[in-house]
């Protein structure tokens, strides 16, 4: 089978013109202080929990290692602590505490209601709010009352208005 020349010469036009492109797209070297490119990361399945006993849902759910499973059996902690399926908590003093939905006990028999839980994690959100805008909550306060002070001075000048429409009105009757 004979080709005919244009048909090799386009041929080897493609050939050379794509060793040419493949040269010239080399990545632009990285600057000193740059960011660094982006891992990968794992995603993780689920809600992420601390080792150790937490009531959810009406259950003791017992997490090690990371690994959830609900309680079957009771379970002695290191420091002695025992605690139910139900969620009865008996220290080795004899001290029994019931926990209640949203409370963790840790692995070393520390009690943690859900109410320590959650004023523990807004007062971390409050110094990462303060790291990362200083003085902010400050002028927010400031702005805040200033509007109370405004709304309370308005609500005056309207009880003030009101009781002269009152008197006018008082005037005009007699």
């Amino acid at each position: 089978m004979k080709y005919p020349p244009i048909f090799w010469s386009i041929i080897t036009l493609l050939f050379f013109t794509g060793s040419v492109a493949q040269a010239q797209t080399k990545l632009p070297p990285r600057r000193p202080g740059g960011a660094v490119p982006a891992r990968a990361k794992l995603a993780a399945n689920g809600e992420g929990r601390k080792d150790g006993l937490t009531m959810a849902s009406g259950r003791v759910i017992l997490t090690e290692l990371g690994v959830s499973n609900p309680l079957t059996a009771e379970k002695k902690l290191i420091n002695g602590t025992t605690i139910s399926t139900t969620g009865l908590v008996t220290a080795t003093n004899g001290t029994t505490t019931q926990i209640n939905e949203g409370d963790h006990v840790s692995l070393s028999g520390r009690v943690t209601t859900r109410r320590e839980i959650v004023v523990a994690d807004s007062l971390a959100r409050i110094k990462s709010f303060d790291a990362l805008h200083p003085g902010k909550r400050e002028k927010m306060e400031k702005e805040r009352k200033k509007k109370e002070e405004a709304k309370a001075k308005l609500a005056e000048q309207r009880i003030k208005n009101k009781e002269k429409v009152a008197e006018r009105a008082a005037r005009r009757k007699k």
